[in-house]
């Protein structure tokens, strides 16, 4: 139980990449904040983990939402005195993505998900680690944080690659005050979000793709380090990588 006593706030917790790395911090001994829109699938999982012997609490939330961020980071301080772990999983993207028929409103949804969330979360708890000399923030980018990718559109490529800045300028500024801060980058992950794609890839092609809990052990496995060891980035992808091997459904232009 190397996480016993700790408390992580996970956003996008109701599936995906979120709900493992809830389900793998808990299996640790983190005291779990479950956040994401959709109340209902939230609850479940929090039941879930509390049936397993888990301290897990659900806590509804559109990161989008500043005014909301700021309270919800607020109420979880008020009952547990402190957030030793943030896991930024919240994203989204939209199925008309191209700029041949991206709109204004698709560009500010993505961005304000993946980009702006991150930064309204990231800068609720800062104060609150900074006081207490220790705090990890894990950040859920994407390969597309890395390489552009005509597949995912220009939005969510300029909102991943600047959600890897920010996780860096956290290091620059925050390490002098024992915050880490590491950004994710995986390749194609079976999660929900793969509905959201123009051509959505088949059960088939999703067997060969990474696993929401291959990336739940990733993030486990970051948090459990010791606080001196500072991993800024991990770039991950599927053994049978589609984005250099193709695939019937990537296609984007």
């Amino acid at each position: 139980m190397t996480l016993a006593g700790r408390v992580a706030w996970i956003t996008g917790a109701g599936s995906g990449i979120g709900l493992a790395a809830a389900h793998e911090l808990a299996a640790a001994g983190a005291a779990v904040v479950l956040s994401g829109r959709r109340a209902e699938p939230l609850a479940h999982a929090a039941a879930a983990l509390r049936a397993a012997g888990a301290q897990a609490q659900e806590a509804p939330l559109d990161v989008a939402d500043a005014p909301a961020v700021a309270r919800t980071a607020q109420a979880i301080l008020a009952r547990h005195g402190r957030v030793d772990i943030l896991v930024n999983s919240a994203g989204l993207n939209v199925p008309q993505r191209f700029w041949r028929n991206l709109t204004v409103a698709g560009y500010e949804e993505v961005v304000r998900v993946n980009l702006h969330g991150a930064f309204y979360c990231t800068h609720a708890v800062l104060p609150a680690m900074r006081a207490r000399g220790d705090g990890l923030i894990i950040n859920i980018a994407s390969w597309a944080g890395r390489h552009v990718m005509a597949l995912v559109g220009p939005a969510y490529n300029a909102a991943k690659h600047a959600m890897v800045a920010l996780t860096e300028t956290i290091n620059i500024e925050e390490g002098r005050h024992g915050i880490r801060a590491c950004a994710i980058c995986p390749g194609e992950v079976a999660t929900p979000i793969l509905d959201q794609r123009p051509v959505p890839p088949s059960p088939e092609e999703r067997a060969k793709m990474l696993q929401p809990e291959d990336l739940g052990r990733t993030i486990r496995w970051v948090a459990e380090q010791p606080p001196h060891v500072c991993v800024n980035e991990i770039l991950i992808s599927p053994t049978y990588n589609r984005i250099y091997l193709g695939g019937p459904d990537l296609s984007g232009r």
